[in-house]
């Protein structure tokens, strides 16, 4: 079983009602060329991540075409909610209505075999230009969350984990702070986000660093094409 990951695919219905190429001509066509790889490349048994962003639908009924468009995929799919789902319910409603392939983590974790995912959000990262004192107070409650989910996991038994986040809690130039390492200590694998794009692109951390695999996986930053994470 393979695991994957991709995010940010922002879909809007079919034709789109909010065309991804006002953001630049590599976004043209951009969903045809995510399912094209998609398809050529992923069997039923594997698993994709989809960390955030997904539709722009501002509720959950706008945002169904989209996940059933994603239901309609090869393999088992699982979510984060990134700043632009709008769409997102309650943890009870997605239990409820999600098509049958999707799952979803939000504060939690799930379990892919001897693999525990787990994750949360996450939130604006300290070194960028934007943060506030606000955004300050919710980064922590994010890796609060981020914590409690990993300990969830390790306290079930699990002890390969990879971490799912929209945002990155951790910039390039963050790799060797406290945070970072804090990850390591949990024996984290993977540690899994998008969100950046464009110049953003360069600030996040990608390779191994304190023994933790980094992977950006915004779609326009892997040419549209889904990343492959980990064989389990």
């Amino acid at each position: 079983m393979n695991i994957f990951a991709i995010s940010d695919l922002h879909l809007s219905g079919t034709p789109p009602t909010k065309p991804m190429e006002v953001f630049g001509e590599n976004w043209a066509g951009h969903w045809e060329k995510i399912c094209n790889d998609w398809h050529n490349r992923v069997q039923p048994q594997d698993v994709i991540l989809l960390p955030g962003d997904i539709s722009w639908g501002m509720n959950f009924a706008e945002a169904g075409e989209d996940l059933l468009a994603i239901n309609e995929l090869p393999g088992q799919k699982v979510l984060v909610k990134g700043n632009h789902d709008y769409w997102w319910a309650t943890s009870a409603k997605l239990r409820e209505n999600l098509p049958s392939s999707i799952t979803f983590i939000h504060n939690s974790y799930h379990a892919v075999g001897d693999v525990a995912l787990c994750g949360s959000r996450g939130w604006i990262n300290p070194l960028d230009s934007m943060f506030t004192t606000q955004d300050g107070k919710i980064y922590e409650r994010e890796k609060g969350r981020i914590a409690a989910s990993i300990e969830a996991a390790i306290k079930d038994g699990y002890s390969r984990i990879i971490l799912v986040t929209h945002y990155p809690m951790i910039y390039r130039d963050d790799v060797d702070g406290e945070y970072a390492k804090s990850l390591a200590e949990y024996g984290i694998e993977h540690y899994v986000y998008g969100h950046l794009h464009d110049g953003g692109i360069g600030l996040g951390p990608v390779g191994e660093f304190h023994d933790v695999q980094y992977h950006l996986v915004s779609c326009d930053a892997l040419d549209f094409k889904l990343k492959k994470i980990a064989t389990v």
